[in-house]
């Protein structure tokens, strides 16, 4: 198991060699520190603690800082456990780039959803309204509580209340392409969040369904020399509109004269 934190930064859209276009979330990918390593003598499982994205010494507590100093780094403002890890290739203060995934990896997504308040039963849970004529008192309220025996609200029943908020994974997404100079990671579709929120890549646990990397194309990889006749092509293009609009004119003032 391998994984890496970052912030999310937005969504954008890719062009492979084939033709074909990818939807993608840009993940900003810091380096991570590994800031603890979890033994099973010490702490009954085997796990590593990475920490990424500094936080100011002023905005830190005293154990923030202790712990972060037993890895020689500064205080982190995200921090996450990975289980299931070979403890013994890791050690304290390693630093783990973004190229520790690759172009065709699959992976789970997880981030903290977008938040929207307390919301009623018809938009939390997508409920029906009742009728709005005829007198009805009973619009977008809450309908039957329960039943007769036992007389109280059964545990599950679907109630207003705080809607968004919560950690959710996605599953079985591919890396589309690695940055490492830039500091960035590109994910297929898109995680769950809001734009410069914390999410954990990790290794896909169903499995891989993709075959491998994917190639990738940009305006910037075009020769100079087919841009120079595009270029060209364009300009001869609007130079016959330019006559061609001009032509009616000189006939429409011989006609006058």
């Amino acid at each position: 198991m391998k994984g890496i934190l970052g912030r999310k930064a937005g969504m954008t859209e890719v062009f492979t060699a084939d033709g074909k276009l990818i939807p993608v979330t840009v993940v900003e990918v810091e380096p991570n520190v590994v800031t603890q390593i979890k033994t099973k003598e010490k702490d009954g499982y085997e796990a590593i603690q990475l920490g990424a994205f500094d936080k100011k010494e002023k905005s830190s507590n005293n154990p923030e800082k202790g712990h972060a100093k037993k890895a020689n780094t500064s205080p982190k403002r995200f921090l996450k456990e990975i289980r299931g890890v070979d403890t013994s290739s890791y050690t304290l203060g390693q630093v783990i780039e973004a190229d520790v995934f690759t172009s065709g990896d699959t992976v789970d997504v997880t981030g903290t959803s977008k938040g929207k308040g307390f919301q009623g039963v018809i938009k939390r849970w997508n409920q029906s309204r009742g009728p709005e004529t005829h007198g009805s008192t009973y619009h977008r309220r809450v309908g039957s509580l329960g039943t007769m025996r036992p007389m109280r609200v059964l545990k599950g029943k679907k109630l207003p209340g705080h809607m968004g908020n919560e950690q959710i994974t996605i599953q079985n997404l591919m890396i589309v392409d690695v940055d490492t100079e830039n500091k960035y990671i590109l994910v297929s579709g898109n995680v769950p969040g809001p734009k410069n929120s914390f999410v954990f890549i990790k290794e896909a646990i169903k499995g891989s369904k993709y075959e491998g990397p994917v190639e990738l194309i940009s305006y910037e990889d075009a020769p100079a020399e087919e841009v120079v006749e595009n270029v060209a092509v364009v300009e001869e293009s609007n130079n016959e509109v330019e006559t061609t609009d001009n032509t009616p004119e000189t006939q429409d003032e011989e006609v006058t004269e």
